[in-house]
């Protein structure tokens, strides 16, 4: 009687099968024999990428420029003007009893069409201050059940040391509280406020169910007051000023005017001149810009493609005097060795 022999599924020769069946299936690719592009970097080859780059990135930054030029934008320094007949700048600011009121004239230089939007600058305010920056309880802004969760944010954590502070934290607690009012020829300009937070903030990061508590209600005061009845998901100015900025001169959107703005119009800013950047040496400045498809006014994108693309146009002249001037012989392309049969 014949014997027959079987092999057992977890024995060994079953497995040195299954791995060579892989090994033969997979073989071209664990070798990195692949079929794959390569290129040959030829004079020609080299001459022509430059020539293109060049092209889209001179193409690109001329518009980028012309896009920047069109913006209208209006930039004042006020924290000086303000405040011109003040010895004492800081005790003056810190008094809460002074009438800290200030009118400015703004003159518009050309048509600023709708929306122009209206920002604060601020300027020697390092916002990236990392004990400033993680001075703040994020679980917290988000949801009432963590309102007494204030240990990442001394030390405005409590008040008193019995009571949370909602928001808690310096970020919170130092919140811009200049306000600016708008008029041409006697009419006010309606400033929208709405929209101006990131809509991701308003949904996800700050809840709907979390209101203001025991906010600014210590002895210093650190800046504006926040209305107790609003959650925080409907306090928008405190969402853009708690995306920190990372540079010491920064801008913050204020809201939108949504009226179009003509040319030779003088406009009347009447200013409460609240924010403490005095006592530091900061800088404080009413910016109302227009915007472009590229965004605000800003040539420094412009001037680096502008770069970029002259380096290698220069280069690609280069090289090209440089093969008619002094040609190099080169090899056949069919003897490399991946053409080889």
């Amino acid at each position: 009687m014949a014997s027959t022999s079987t092999t057992a599924p977890g024995s060994s020769d079953s497995t040195s099968t299954r791995r060579n069946t892989m090994c033969n299936a997979y073989y071209k690719f664990m070798q990195q024999e692949l079929p794959a592009q390569r290129p040959i970097l030829t004079p020609r080859v080299i001459i022509l990428g430059f020539f293109l780059i060049s092209a889209v990135f001179i193409s690109f930054g001329v518009a980028s420029l012309i896009a920047s030029r069109k913006v209208v934008e209006i930039v004042y320094g006020y924290e000086a003007d303000c405040l011109s007949n003040i010895t004492d700048k800081v005790a003056y600011i810190q008094n809460p009893g002074t009438d800290k009121t200030c009118n400015i004239t703004l003159n518009v230089p050309k048509n600023m069409e709708a929306p122009t939007f209206v920002y604060y600058q601020l300027e020697n305010f390092y916002q990236n201050h990392k004990r400033y920056v993680h001075s703040r309880s994020i679980k917290q802004l988000r949801n009432d059940k963590y309102m007494t969760l204030t240990d990442d944010c001394k030390p405005e954590d409590e008040l008193n040391s019995t009571a949370a502070i909602v928001p808690c934290g310096l970020v919170a607690w130092s919140l811009f509280n200049d306000t600016y009012r708008f008029s041409i020829n006697g009419k006010n300009l309606m400033v929208n406020k709405s929209g101006i937070s990131w809509k991701s903030d308003r949904e996800h990061k700050f809840g709907k169910d979390v209101f203001p508590k025991n906010f600014q209600n210590s002895s210093i005061i650190g800046g504006a007051h926040l209305d107790t009845s609003i959650p925080l998901s409907g306090q928008e100015d405190l969402m853009v000023w708690m995306r920190t900025a990372v540079l010491p001169t920064f801008r913050k959107l204020y809201g939108r005017i949504e009226v179009d703005l003509n040319e030779g119009d003088t406009i009347n800013v009447t200013i409460q001149n609240q924010y403490n950047t005095y006592s530091f040496n900061g800088k404080k400045k009413l910016v109302l810009s227009t915007t472009s498809w590229l965004g605000g006014k800003n040539d420094f994108i412009g001037i680096a493609y502008l770069t970029v693309g002259g380096v290698c146009l220069f280069l690609s002249m280069f090289f090209t005097i440089g093969y008619f001037l002094k040609p190099r012989q080169l090899g056949n392309p069919s003897d490399l060795s991946w053409n080889r049969k």
